[in-house]
């Protein structure tokens, strides 16, 4: 007669994600197919990115009234819900009322919006506008 082994449930799950983690991370880790559409390589922006002259989010003052700025800036962006959810979370530092915009949009009109809605904000003396527009197209089977 076999004797049952009771295993707390906790345990089981634990040794089952031992098991199945390797697989995910293996799965998310191939590159990209030769067939496929849409290329997932932004070293270009990346390289971009590292120049001192680039302006990055840690570049943000840390002042009062640039700190007011930004949030202002944000919450325009935010509170129009016309715009996608790229446009909403692109990136932005405000300095002495010039206001840099980075990352990606849907499209080089919501390009422009974007730009359109901070340079109204009050406060905001230039737009420096270095939006990119996101040009991948998506896979179908």
């Amino acid at each position: 007669m076999t004797k049952k082994i009771k295993v707390p449930r906790i345990l089981a799950f634990s040794a089952l994600l031992v098991l199945v983690s390797p697989l995910a991370f293996a799965q998310q880790s191939m590159p990209a197919t030769s067939g496929s559409s849409s290329s997932v390589d932004n070293t270009r922006m990346n390289q971009r990115d590292r120049s001192a002259r680039t302006l990055k989010p840690t570049d943000q003052p840390n002042n009062h009234a640039d700190i007011k700025l930004a949030a202002a800036v944000r919450r325009a962006i935010v509170n129009d819900k016309t715009l996608s959810m790229k446009a909403h979370n692109v990136k932005l530092i405000a300095r002495a009322g010039v206001v840099t915009l980075r990352g990606p949009v849907a499209s080089g009109q919501e390009k422009m919006k974007v730009a359109a809605l901070v340079a109204r904000v009050p406060g905001v003396t230039r737009v420096d506008n270095q939006l990119d527009v996101e040009t991948h197209t998506r896979n179908t089977p």
